[in-house]
């Protein structure tokens, strides 16, 4: 239940950044559809482009999942804290208050520098096929929207549900990717609509919130776990040592028959 209700948030994470995402990829999508021969064509290099960029989002997912295991066994709950904080900075992201996520796409534009030159080479497309490592090229493009939900997958704590959470976000991009045209130009002015956006946004802090209150109600349990089985044991100890203190004077008080 839990997972289901973590990968619809997601998921409306990569539906509410479409504004974002045609901003990042509407170029080379446009670039895919007039440049085929065919709608046929046009369609099967889209379908394999987003195969291509939803199986890069679901790889970074399962690599950060596993790190998040790892991290997990040292900062415990406190990493699902994070991740809530996280999300509230999205939902400000997305209502247009506060960008502070800027500086993540910065990070990642170190990366981009090394894969850009690789996606050069496949443009113009000479075939249908090469639509799918473009595609997957393009899945590291950096985007504070990806990272933020790269973010919350390795809050996950295993490879799965890390790249579960990414295909989700995925996804939730995949409307202002595929559709194209005046209704594209539609769902960008649906998705620029205020009251939408801030209603989203909202929701999105108000999970985030949730997120964070939960994990850090449980982050204190366990830090304050240890200090409770100490006392416990202490008490046991101090008992069963009246005990053995209690029987020892008892037996020296019975008269013993040989």
């Amino acid at each position: 239940m839990e997972l289901g209700f973590a990968a619809l948030s997601v998921f409306v994470v990569g539906l509410m950044g479409a504004g974002h995402c045609l901003g990042m990829c509407g170029g080379i999508v446009g670039a895919l559809s007039m440049a085929a021969a065919s709608s046929r064509e046009r369609w099967l290099r889209l379908l394999l482009y987003n195969i291509g960029r939803l199986s890069s989002y679901s790889l970074l997912g399962a690599v950060v999942g596993v790190l998040g295991f790892a991290f997990a066994q040292i900062l415990g709950p406190w990493l699902r804290v994070v991740a809530g904080l996280l999300l509230i900075l999205m939902g400000f992201y997305l209502a247009n208050w506060w960008r502070a996520l800027v500086w993540l796409e910065q990070g990642g534009a170190y990366l981009w520098r090394f894969l850009q030159p690789l996606g050069k080479k496949l443009l113009p497309l000479s075939a249908p096929w090469q639509a799918l490592p473009l595609g997957m090229l393009w899945g590291f493009l950096p985007c504070g929207l990806v990272y933020t939900a790269l973010a919350f997958a390795a809050s996950q704590g295993d490879g799965v549900s890390g790249a579960l959470m990414m295909l989700a976000f995925g996804l939730g991009t995949l409307p202002a990717i595929i559709v194209s045209g005046a209704l594209a130009v539609q769902l960008q002015t649906l998705l620029a609509n205020a009251s939408l956006r801030l209603v989203m946004a909202l929701l999105l802090i108000a999970f985030g919130v949730w997120t964070s209150a939960v994990a850090f109600a449980h982050a204190s349990h366990t830090s304050s776990a240890p200090h409770t089985a100490t006392n416990f044991s202490a008490s046991n100890l101090s008992t069963t040592n009246y005990a053995v203190t209690n029987n020892a004077a008892i037996m020296n008080q019975q008269p013993w028959h040989h």
